[in-house]
C-alpha cells in the first residue's frame, strides 16, 4: 500500500539530505525512489512538486500504523524550512548564496543507538566506505525485516549483539580495522553505563554535559560526539568541525586560523562556538548545508551538470 503526506518538494531535497553525510543506509534507483532502514522498517519513499510518497514495511504492525508519524519525526517536518534558511540568511551573506542551490537539506532525527556505530565507522573513512561497513554490520548481526526488489533489508543490531566479544574477530575479518574493537568495546560501556536508558538520558542533558558522557565510549572523539549530538540527540547547536568545516570556517569566517597546522580543543571550540554565536540553537542545521557543498559528490554533479548545459546551450546557436 502506497500512502502519501502533503509536503512541497523545494522543502525536503533526498539527495542532500541523505548523502550529505548524516546516514548511510539509503539507496536510490534510476527513478529517484529511495529505499532505506528506518525505526525498524523499511521505506521505499518517492515525491513529486507536492506530495511525499512512501511504502513501508516491518515485523511490527504497530510500526506501519504509526509510519506518518515515524516519517515527520525523521525529517523533521514540522519545521519550516523556508522560514529558517530565511533567518539564517539574514546573519550571513556566505550561507544566503550556498542556500540558493542546496535547498531542501534537513537535519534528520536518528536512531541514537545506530547514529552512534555508524559514526564510530566514519573515522577516517569515505561515505561509501562507511555504508558498505554499516551494510555488513547489520547483515551479521540484525534482524532481517523484509525483502524488497529482490535485496534483504536487516535492522539495525542491538547493543547486545554488538557487545559479543566475538565481534571483534568478525569485523576485522570484514575490514573494519581497528574500529571493529572501539564497536565492541562501546557496546560493553553502554551496557556497563545503563543501556537505551543512559542514551536517552543524554537527550534532557545539556548539549556539553551529553558530549562529555559520549566521549566516555571508546572510538568517540569530540567530532563524532557532536555528530551524535546534532543527529540523534536533538542538540541543534552541536558542530562537529572535521577537514570540511575547518576549511569552510578559516576561508570564509575564521581567517587568522588559516595557517594552524592542527586543530586543538581550543581551535576546534572556537570554531564551533562562532558557529553558535552566528546562527543560534540550531546551528548544527546551517552548518549541515555549508557541509554539504564542500562534498566531492555534489561538486562533480555540479560541475557534470554545468558542462551539459554549455554543451546545450552551444548547440542551439
Amino acid at each position: 500500500m502506497t500512502y502519501k503526506i502533503k509536503f512541497p518538494k523545494n522543502e525536503l531535497n533526498f539527495n542532500y539530505t541523505f548523502n550529505g553525510g548524516q546516514a548511510f543506509r539509503w539507496k536510490c534507483n534510476e527513478n529517484n525512489i529511495w529505499t532505506g532502514v528506518y525505526a525498524h522498517c523499511v521505506w521505499t519513499i518517492w515525491q513529486d512538486e507536492n506530495y511525499i510518497f512512501y511504502d513501508v514495511k516491518s515485523n511490527t504492525d504497530s510500526k506501519i500504523e504509526n509510519s506518518e508519524t515515524l516519517l515527520k519525526d525523521y525529517f523533521r517536518l514540522n519545521e519550516s524550512l523556508s522560514n529558517l534558511y530565511g533567518k539564517w540568511a539574514k546573519c550571513d551573506p556566505i550561507f544566503e548564496n550556498v542556500a540558493k542551490k542546496f535547498t531542501g537539506v534537513r537535519m534528520l532525527k536518528q536512531d541514537p543507538i545506530e547514529n552512534i556505530f555508524t559514526f564510530i565507522c566514519s573515522s577516517n573513512n569515505n561515505i561509501t566506505r562507511i555504508k558498505s561497513m554499516v551494510e555488513k554490520m547489520c547483515t551479521f548481526y540484525g534482524t532481517k525485516i523484509a525483502t524488497v526488489n529482490g535485496t534483504n533489508y536487516y535492522d539495525f543490531p542491538s547493543v547486545e549483539n554488538l557487545a559479543n566479544i566475538t565481534v571483534i574477530n568478525d569485523l576485522q575479518k570484514a575490514a573494519f580495522g581497528y574500529r571493529a574493537k572501539y564497536i565492541q568495546q562501546a557496546a560493553s560501556k553502554i551496557i556497563e553505563f545503563g543501556g537505551i536508558e543512559w542514551i536517552l538520558q543524554l537527550q534532557s542533558l545539556p548539549y556539553k554535559k551529553a558530549k562529555i558522557e559520549l566521549m566516555k565510549l571508546p572510538g568517540i572523539g569530540a567530532k563524532v560526539a557532536d555528530c551524535i549530538c546534532l543527529m540523534s540527540l536533538d542538540h541543534l547547536e552541536a558542530i562537529p568541525v572535521d577537514t570540511h568545516v575547518f576549511q569552510i570556517a578559516t576561508k570564509y569566517y575564521l581567517p587568522h586560523l588559516k595557517n594552524v597546522k592542527s586543530v586543538t580543543d581550543r581551535i576546534y571550540n572556537e570554531i564551533g562556538d562562532h558557529f553558535r554565536s552566528l546562527y543560534g540553537k540550531y546551528a548544527g542545521w546551517p552548518h549541515c548545508v555549508l557541509f554539504c557543498r564542500e562534498l566531492k559528490t555534489f561538486q562533480e554533479k555540479s560541475k557534470e551538470k554545468h558542462k551539459k548545459t554549455t554543451k546545450k546551450r552551444k548547440l542551439e546557436k
